[in-house]
């Protein structure tokens, strides 16, 4: 029976509408999984000397120490980026087929998920070089899968936190806390977590634990899907309580506050664009990785622009690579109507700077580590507001994404997002501030490299206009397409 369920998914890719599109992004994502799964055996090959030699540490137990944060971080990166369990039910159901049989066929297809596999080329070669180097090999054994089963009990955890923003957000809190307060050294709660994952090593009996985990989670999420597997799911009446918002304030924008309301209410109503804030909020931290000197690789003042693009980008980079698509379910009927385009654009151009401007805002901890760091932060910002803002908006009109917004796909779950066009657009948002402040660094000065990107950012918002009419006409003339690519269902 799962051979006939694949059998049908295989089909339905190659006679989708989107089946180049959708080719070339799963060649595109299968090259940067190949890469992660070798960096990640790099360092489980090497990360045993590095820990041993040049920290003189037990690495066994400095593992241990950490693996609060992997397992967290690993949740709270599923919840933003890994796909719900999807299967078109609703013609299975019309047919003889076991509703038990769908439900664990969507299931399973989670289990050989990128989400679960990429630890795998971690842990093992780590365990082989531990019980290679004289630790117990049944214990090693014991430890490696009570850490699989955790991984995996992540993985049925997702889908039920599906719906649960506030929760998952609050973890997130509470892992930046815990993590702030062991970085200054006034709390380390590592202390205490890494006994829970030493005990798998030198207790046997506790592996069932996160087995026993696993297998509720996973019972608990069978049962779930179970329950709302039914033919009337998809179109029954949904009665809540609601309340209307004036949102009076954005009417200083004219005729563009109208999108903006809409747009507005979107984020505030809907977990799909709401998962558009909480990724942005974690764009906030990426920096981290640059301006701390972590890694001495990043150790590059190039570099830092390419963090600070992020910083305060990371709503433009989210929401904005989805325009018009966060319309599609009421787009045709938009085209009916008497709009013209530069409004639509411009209230989504306002969106993004107004978020921009907060992020920025947001971001004036990173004064920490130095006036340059937060420098590099405010030109950035210029230039995300003066040209990555317009590029957005231009690779908008190549993206023929239609968004069920009743659907619990994440915020980077569509594929057909990415084509060619848009891979070539997004090459000015990260190369070109990369390529400006170098030409001016290595050049002149650090300084120089800061005014260049600034300017460039500064004549973007000069010529805006000019730049608005152009990407009009590029709308214009994708009109058609983009409405026929948005009443395709598959």
């Amino acid at each position: 029976m799962f051979r006939h369920f694949f059998t049908l998914q295989w089909k339905s890719f190659w006679r989708s509408a989107s089946l180049t599109s959708g080719l070339f992004m799963k060649l595109f994502m299968g090259f940067w999984a190949l890469w992660f799964a070798i960096m990640f055996t790099v360092a489980g090959m090497t990360v045993y000397e590095f820990i041993k030699e040049r920290l003189h540490l037990d690495p066994l137990e400095t593992i241990n120490k950490f693996l609060i944060y992997w397992w967290v971080f690993d949740l709270i990166f599923r919840y933003v980026l890994q796909k719900m369990p999807i299967v078109n039910s609703t013609p299975l159901l019309l047919l003889p087929f076991s509703k038990n049989k769908i439900v664990c066929f969507a299931l399973a297809k989670t289990v050989f998920s990128f989400f679960n596999l990429i630890h795998a080329f971690f842990f093992i070669p780590f365990s082989l070089i531990l019980a290679s180097n004289g630790y117990p090999a049944i214990d090693i054994l014991l430890w490696l899968i009570a850490l699989i089963a955790l991984i995996y009990s992540n993985n049925f955890l997702n889908i039920l936190l599906n719906k649960k923003d506030k929760l998952v957000f609050f973890v997130a809190v509470l892992l930046i806390l815990s993590a702030t307060l062991q970085y200054f050294e006034y709390f380390d709660s590592t202390v205490y977590t890494s006994l829970f994952f030493k005990s798998f090593y030198s207790t046997p009996f506790m592996v069932f634990v996160p087995i026993l985990t696993l297998l509720v989670l996973i019972l608990v999420s069978f049962t779930s899907f179970a329950k709302q597997l039914y033919l009337d799911a998809g179109v029954k009446t949904k009665y809540r309580t609601v309340k209307t918002e004036n949102l009076a304030w954005l009417d200083r924008f004219g005729r563009t506050a109208i999108f903006l309301k809409n747009d507005v209410k979107l984020i505030k109503r809907n977990k799909r664009a709401r998962s558009t804030i909480l990724v942005s909020f974690l764009f906030l931290f990426y920096g981290l990785l640059f301006f701390t000197g972590t890694f001495k690789s990043y150790d590059n003042p190039v570099w830092t622009i390419f963090a600070a693009i992020f910083v305060t980008g990371g709503f433009l980079l989210s929401f904005g690579q989805f325009v018009p698509s966060w319309d599609s379910a009421y787009y045709p009927l938009m085209m009916s109507q008497n709009i013209k385009y530069k409004e639509y654009l411009s209230s989504k151009w306002w969106l993004m700077v107004i978020a921009t401007l907060f992020s920025t805002l947001l971001a004036s901890g990173y004064l920490y580590f130095g006036w340059d760091v937060y420098l590099a932060i405010l030109v950035t910002s210029i230039y995300n507001i003066g040209v990555n803002s317009h590029i957005v908006l231009w690779a908008g009109a190549y993206v023929k994404t239609p968004i069920d917004l009743t659907s619990h796909k994440k915020a980077f779950g569509d594929k057909q997002a990415f084509n060619t066009k848009t891979l070539m657009l997004s090459l000015p948002k990260m190369v070109l501030p990369m390529l400006l402040y170098a030409v001016g660094y290595y050049l002149y000065s650090p300084n120089a490299g800061y005014i260049l990107v600034a300017v460039v950012g500064i004549a973007g918002f000069a010529f805006k206009d000019k730049v608005f009419n152009i990407i009009e006409r590029i709308y214009k003339s994708e009109k058609y397409k983009t409405l026929s690519a948005y009443k395709q269902k598959n």
